[in-house]
């Protein structure tokens, strides 16, 4: 059964009784005509590579602009020494996918999730609740396929750039891949990763992209910490039972409508938002010294 929808997941897990992860490599290996257990290794190798920039992330440094650097190590430092709302798991999802932006920002090697800009959220979330769950690599490797046959569903019906759908179709999307992971490696059903993502995604609608200078660190950056929040929340919501009244193909569908109705100013062209803030504008004036 081809997968061409959520519904179409949702119809194959119920068909088969097979986890969402054993569906997305089965349809991955047979598209790209692979055995499983290469394409399997191939996500546990990006798994690493995720750990690897969280960890690079952390030790900080700052961006070539000079704009960000070092705020993940703040969250982690101020965590350690005293208390932060939410406890240690949201301090870690929050620094973890800072750390990642962080890393993109000094040019240092990342996994797209599903862009550069929002690479934050997949690896800051899976691996904050693998470390306080004990959760292995090749668990939480499993919790990545499901996040990356998401997006791919996604992808195969909307376009997942800021430029082209504002920073819903960015962040928005990466923290609704992440949101449906975390539903999985916690137990969830099929359908309740669904409506994580769903959840998640319709929570993001509208996102502007705005960055300040045309630089994808403010407010990319801190936003992937934000957003990390709301896939942790999306997660929690599902897997106590709440359901998404719309159907994740119908937000999707939704997101593209919105995004084809957001002024260009909106979309990545650092022409409108944050971007034309007083303070933007002198940013970057600096920064090209602009006169």
């Amino acid at each position: 059964m081809a997968l061409n929808s959520f519904a179409d997941l949702l119809e194959n897990a119920a068909a088969t009784g097979r986890p969402l992860d054993e569906i997305f490599l089965a349809e991955e290996a047979a598209e790209r005509e692979l055995p499983r257990d290469f394409v399997f290794q191939t996500f546990l190798e990006r798994w690493a590579i995720m750990k690897d920039s969280v960890r690079r992330g952390l030790a900080g440094g700052k961006s070539f602009s000079g704009l960000v650097g070092g705020d993940a190590k703040k969250v982690m430092d101020f965590t350690r020494e005293g208390d932060i709302a939410g406890g240690r798991l949201v301090a870690k999802c929050i620094a973890y996918s800072i750390a990642v932006l962080e890393e993109n920002s000094r040019m240092g090697i990342i996994v797209a999730a599903p862009t550069a800009g929002a690479a934050g959220m997949v690896p800051g979330t899976l691996m904050a609740i693998s470390e306080e769950r004990g959760f292995d690599d090749a668990f939480a490797t499993r919790g990545l396929v499901v996040a990356g046959g998401f997006g791919a569903l996604v992808a195969g019906r909307a376009e997942l750039s800021g430029a082209a759908g504002g920073c819903q179709a960015e962040q928005g999307v990466g923290a609704a891949m992440a949101a449906g992971a975390l539903a999985f490696l916690l137990g969830g059903t099929p359908a309740m990763s669904v409506h994580a993502a769903a959840l998640t995604l319709q929570n993001t609608l509208g996102l502007a992209c705005d960055p300040v200078a045309g630089l994808v660190e403010v407010p990319c950056v801190v936003r992937n910490g934000f957003t990390a929040m709301l896939a942790l929340t999306g997660a929690q919501t599902a897997l106590a039972g709440v359901e998404s009244v719309i159907p994740m193909d119908e937000v999707v569908e939704a997101m593209v409508k919105i995004g084809e109705a957001m002024p260009r100013s909106l979309k990545e062209t650092a022409d409108g938002g944050l971007a034309m803030a007083p303070t933007g504008c002198r940013i970057r004036n600096d920064l090209y010294q602009i006169r």
